[in-house]
């Protein structure tokens, strides 16, 4: 197998190839001489058939020996003195590790308390190495080109175990390791990288195993190597249902070294849209699209604003960096972890890298190779040819020709059978015969063999631990042109948990936004976004805050000053759903009011002196309201001209504007403007003269209308004008109140804790050991924190301080008896549930195929999720059931041999 190597190692091989190449060319020579006296001495046709034949031969030798050549290349320059000085100077010099990864001595840790399977192997364990070893051998005999397979190394008590053991298939009780992508996210956090010791290969250059620690070392210290974070990682997905295997194989240097300076954060990735599919109709009548015309001149202006925003780049320092050429490209042993599609509803294979915690596909770039995988099962080598990455690579593992199989399955033996026997016959050319009877013998153990049991102890992660995730709670990644930092819960006293810091450049110096992210906090603060070029902060909150915020965009928390605030609207009364204010302006929008008003906007006479909040709260109404506009929804209740669309309220001129909705096939709108008498007029006289409004009614002749409608509507439309004024004045104090209430949240940040948190939540805690008080008080014959199974019989039979043989008789049957009724109900109750779920299933397929035609592309999406959720259950009730149906009986024998055991009924069964 060949793999890529960067052009820099040209200069390290060329003395080589140069030697090579004058030998090969006076072998060539060689060659051709005899091949010239051996022609001349037999007859013209025999010489012309040979040298047709020889010219095909020396083709492909000539093929031969290139490959060979570049596999010698390889070997020699592995072997080498140079590659080794080089391999030391680049993982001193060039390999990049995070800075802040302390040094661990491995040799120090404490082993005495393992348990003795880390100590020792049982007898299959030892098989299981013997089969390795002969599967070493074939191996390095068939592909003496190929470096030694990751078998057995050590783990941290020095014993060699199978990598395949090691792997320990584990389904913790947490919601968020369920699925692949928490369980990839919490190793990637909870541990921290440790580089390999040998960038180039994983087992030493003197062929000895290396170390593998068990899963549960590795949790217990928080650090690892890649194939320390990938058995993990296997182990937890392999658990939660996944298809998954660990990868020996070969990386580009920024994945080996976790170097993610160079990659997007995935925080800022935005999503791929999906292109929208046409449906297109087969018509000959169809009307032929017109033909889609551009601007020359809006083309070269979108150029010349382009080149303008890349010089402007380029300026600010945001040049495009590429990554430097490694020397090392193709060489760099990694280890990842592989999920087949199938299980869990995978549709498609891919990579994850324990590293990061990220997903990639098998055809991705940064993935160089594949030497083997493995799984809890089984050990497979790759047979394939990696010359250009994992492109295309065939990930059919039952494929003998392009993965060689450790163990044969059970599940297909005619293949394994004949792969091994090919295999055979290949090796039964160059060894000898008393060799290939123990071999013989061999092969056959292992068509027959299974792959041992873990030896590995249960792997257990505590709540603490779960909740930490990060070793020392805080865990920071840079990436291009960003720095990512997380902190575990509560550890930060204002409830911050992730902060994105995003840079103009490289170096990390010039912030250009922050992004943070809190949890658990009273004000139900959820996300706080600040731009430090234009200064403006966002804040999201989550629902549940006293005054019902959203969301929270300010400059400075000075009144007055431009902000956006939004609103929950299910909190408010009056349907606010927004608030946008400056120094001359509010704008408010609702939703759902019984009005149909959905705008509003008052205009104020701006001041020139700076309004601080201490000068506000003294007056409210400090500034002077120059108009108020509504805006209203059409009420198809009312005609359309008697509908008002829109009313201004001009203060300060005394005039009042009623814009009323346009009716159909009108293109203008009715009108009516009030203008108010002055304030002496009004009280010396209420008369309404026609000067006093102006009418425009829209498909209608100039008519005059009725004095005293219009003086009514005056009347209302002045009252209204005040509720409008006060109305706004609220507005101006309850921006003031929210002002107010979050410099108090800010100044003291108070953490919420979860009723189920007894140790952050002392007043929970305090009634929950009161409550566990009080059940002891009630509860008789209890002992410690052990409840009597038989006080609710006792108490049936006044409860007496001796029983007689005839009461204990009774008090076992009795006993007995409702524990097996509630065993029966239990199971009753399940078998209920499980042909419920199995009718509604019945009645879900019967209903798709008679309605199947007739469905779109969503709702038959929308059924298979739904019968998937159906049959997950029915899969898991059946599960439930079946293991109640095995546990029960032994539960009853469990409970009789106790009550056969209790110093109370055993004197009078005759038993002690």
């Amino acid at each position: 197998m060949y793999f890529c190597r960067g052009s820099e190692m040209e200069a390290v091989e060329e003395k080589k190839e140069e030697q090579k190449e004058e030998g090969e060319q006076k072998e060539e020579g060689e060659q051709k001489e005899e091949g010239e006296q051996k022609e001349e001495g037999e007859q013209k046709e025999e010489g012309e058939q040979k040298e047709d034949g020889e010219q095909k031969e020396e083709e492909g030798e000539q093929k031969e020996e290139e490959g060979e050549q570049k596999e010698e290349e390889l070997k020699a320059l592995e072997d080498s003195s140079e590659l080794h000085d080089l391999e030391k100077k680049l993982s001193v010099e060039q390999i990049c590790f995070p800075s802040d990864v302390p040094d661990f001595d491995w040799s120090s840790i404490d082993t005495s308390e393992l348990p003795d399977s880390y100590k020792t192997n049982s007898p299959r364990e030892k098989k299981m190495l013997r089969i390795a070893d002969h599967y070493q051998r074939q191996y390095t005999h068939l592909c003496p080109e190929r470096k030694p397979l990751f078998l057995h190394p050590v783990n941290e008590c020095g014993v060699e175990k199978f990598v395949s053991t090691t792997v320990r298939p584990t389904l913790l009780p947490y919601t968020e390791l369920y699925h692949w992508d928490g369980c990839a996210s919490f190793v990637s956090d909870y541990l921290t990288m440790e580089p390999l010791k040998s960038p180039l290969t994983p087992i030493s250059l003197s062929f000895k195993p290396s170390s593998l620690y068990s899963p549960t070392t590795i949790l217990k210290y928080q650090r690892g190597n890649c194939f320390d974070f990938s058995v993990l990682l296997c182990s937890m997905l392999i658990g939660a249902g996944y298809d998954a295997y660990c990868v020996n194989g070969y990386a580009t240097q920024s994945i080996c070294s976790l170097d993610e300076t160079l990659e997007v954060c995935p925080l800022l990735r935005k999503p791929q849209e999906k292109p929208k599919e046409e449906v297109k109709k087969s018509s000959k009548y169809r009307i032929k699209p017109l033909p889609e015309v551009y601007s020359k001149f809006e083309l070269q202006q979108e150029a010349k604003k382009k080149a303008e925003t890349e010089k402007k780049e380029k300026e600010i320092g945001m040049e495009v960096e590429e990554p430097k050429r490694d020397r090392l490209c193709g060489l760099r042993v990694h280890a990842w972890v592989l999920v087949l599609s199938g299980k869990r509803e995978v549709p498609e294979t891919f990579f994850i890298d324990p590293f990061t915690g990220n997903s990639h596909s098998t055809t991705n770039e940064q993935f160089l190779g594949i030497e083997s995988v493995w799984n809890h099962k089984n050990y497979w080598v790759n047979m394939q040819d990696c010359r250009n990455g994992c492109k295309d690579l065939a990930f059919d593992l039952s494929d003998i020709v392009r993965w060689e199989v450790m163990l044969s399955d059970t599940d297909k033996p005619f293949q394994r059978l004949l792969g091994a026997e090919k295999e055979k016959e290949l090796f039964d050319r160059n060894v000898d015969d008393t060799e290939d009877e123990e071999e013989e013998e061999e092969e056959e153990e292992e068509i027959k063999f299974a792959m041992p049991s873990s030896w590995v102890a249960p792997i257990q992660i505590s709540p603490k631990e779960f909740e930490t995730r990060c070793s020392q709670g805080r865990k920071v990644t840079l990436y291009k042109k960003a720095k990512l930092e997380k902190w575990a819960p509560y550890l930060n006293r204002n409830g911050l948990v992730k902060r994105l810091t995003i840079y103009a450049d490289s170096n990390y110096t010039n912030a250009v936004e922050v992004k943070e992210w809190f949890k658990n906090r009273e004000d139900m603060l959820d996300r706080r976004e600040v731009n430090k070029q234009t200064q403006m902060t966002t804040e999201y909150f989550s629902p549940g805050h006293p005054l019902g915020l959203k969301v929270h965009t300010y400059k400075s928390m000075d009144p007055q000053t431009e902000r956006v605030i939004e609103f929950y609207t299910e909190t408010r009364v009056d349907g606010l759903q927004k608030l946008a204010e400056n120094d001359s302006e509010m704008k408010e929008y609702f939703v759902g009011r019984d009005d149909f008003k959905y705008f509003q906007h008052t205009e104020f006479r701006t001041k020139k002196k700076k309004v601080t909040l201490v000068d506000t709260r003294a007056d409210a109404n400090s500034r002077p309201i120059v108009q108020i506009m509504e805006r209203f929804h059409r009420n198809l209740q009312k005609p359309a001209d008697e509908d008002v669309a829109e009313r201004v309220f001009l203060l300060e001129e005394d005039v009042i504007q009623l814009i009323y909705h346009l009716k159909n096939k009108y293109i203008t709108a009715s009108k009516k403007d009030f203008f108010k008498p002055a304030e002496s007029y009004r009280k010396q006289s209420e008369i309404m003269t026609p000067d006093m409004c102006v009418t425009y009614q829209a498909g209608f002749p100039e008519q005059r209308t009725k004095l005293v409608p219009l003086y009514k509507l005056l009347q209302e439309l002045t009252e209204e004008e005040k509720r409008m004024k006060q109305q706004v004045w609220r507005s101006q104090a309850e921006v003031l109140k929210i002002l107010e209430t979050r410099e108090s949240e800010e100044a003291d940040i108070k953490l919420s804790a979860s009723i189920y948190d007894t140790e952050r939540n002392e007043k929970k805690r305090q009634e929950y050991e009161a409550m566990l008080n009080a059940k002891k008080d009630d509860l008789p014959g209890q002992t410690g924190q052990d409840v009597d199974y038989l006080a609710p019989f006792l108490i049936q039979i006044g409860n007496p301080e001796k029983l007689t043989k005839k009461q204990a008789l009774r008090l076992k049957e009795d006993c007995l008896s409702d524990f097996k009724n509630r065993l029966v109900a239990k199971a009753n109750i399940m078998q209920a549930r499980f042909e419920k779920e199995v009718e509604e299933l019945q009645k879900k397929n019967q209903q798709f195929q008679e309605k199947r035609n007739q469905l779109s592309e969503e709702e038959e999406a929308e059924f298979l999720a739904g019968y998937s959720e159906t049959m997950f259950r029915i899969h898991i009730l059946a599960l439930r059931l079946d293991r109640e149906k095995q546990t029960a009986p032994q539960r009853y024998l469990a409970l009789e041999e106790k009550l056969r055991n209790d110093p109370r009924i055993a004197e009078h069964l005759g038993h002690p």
